[in-house]
């Protein structure tokens, strides 16, 4: 599998249309991937607060639609990082959306740890109620976003539901970046995971600066691409099988013990 981390910067004078048509020509240069991922909130801005509401969109708009475009164009899965969607009851969601390669919805997240600290999304959000794993010529596949990399139980319940590969959008400031080295290698030995992370890149609404380093780690925590500061394309190519040559080894997974939690029958 080949993975392409399209890690794009969201400059606060930049327009959110311009934004689509600037990443449109980005994403172009990610041919022969297999799965393309972008950051948390690129195309709104995560740290946009004020515009949420004005920048909002159903699935059916126009940054899915984009989405949707490249995924037939390219011939692969394009995990369009994730969206301010609003429902139809007019709530707001950080949304995370995977379109299959003949432009169709395969999967969609919504955040369910909205982030408050130094941030007001905790404030205009909704937190997402649900999880579930998406099937891929990969193998199965889940969702998390940004904050949720603090929350091993989440992680632990994908993993429960049959997550192998779980793919992060984030837009992870650049003062917390050891948090963000830290907690995907982290998550992807404790759960055994292929970890896909993709973050944001430049400076954002407030002057803050998102930490980028955008990277692949593999489930014995072998860190097999990151990304620098910038804004660009990063390649790495895979092999899902590692996911279960893994388990089967070191079958950390197997070795828990009961009662505690919530028992999952095999």
């Amino acid at each position: 599998m080949r993975v392409a981390l399209v890690q794009v910067a969201s400059p606060p004078e930049e327009p959110p249309a311009e934004r689509r048509e600037r990443v449109t020509a980005m994403v172009a240069g990610a041919r022969g991937a297999d799965l393309v991922v972008l950051p948390e909130l690129w195309a709104a801005g995560y740290f946009a607060f004020d515009a949420y509401a004005e920048r909002a969109e159903p699935l059916e708009g126009p940054t899915v639609a984009a989405a949707r475009a490249w995924a037939t164009d390219l011939g692969a899965y394009v995990h369009a990082g994730s969206i301010v969607e609003r429902d139809a009851a007019g709530r707001l969601f950080n949304t995370a959306v995977l379109v299959a390669p003949d432009g169709l919805i395969a999967h969609t997240y919504r955040k369910v740890h909205v982030f408050g600290y130094a941030s007001r999304e905790a404030e205009l959000l909704t937190p997402g109620d649900t999880l579930d794993v998406c099937p891929t010529p990969f193998g199965p596949l889940a969702a998390t976003t940004c904050y949720d990399l603090r929350f091993p139980e989440l992680w632990r319940d994908l993993v429960d539901r049959g997550a192998q590969t779980v793919v992060v959008p984030a837009a992870w400031p650049a003062a917390r970046r050891e948090h963000w080295r830290l907690f995907t290698t982290c998550r992807a030995v404790e759960e055994q995971v292929l970890l896909i992370a993709c973050n944001a890149a430049g400076v954002q609404h407030g002057g803050v600066e998102l930490g980028g380093h955008s990277r692949v780690v593999d489930p014995w925590g072998t860190v097999l691409t990151e990304a620098g500061t910038d804004e660009g394309i990063t390649f790495c190519d895979v092999d899902p099988a590692v996911i279960a040559k893994v388990r089967a080894e070191f079958p950390v997974l197997a070795d828990r013990r009961w009662p505690y939690g919530r028992r999952i029958e095999r």
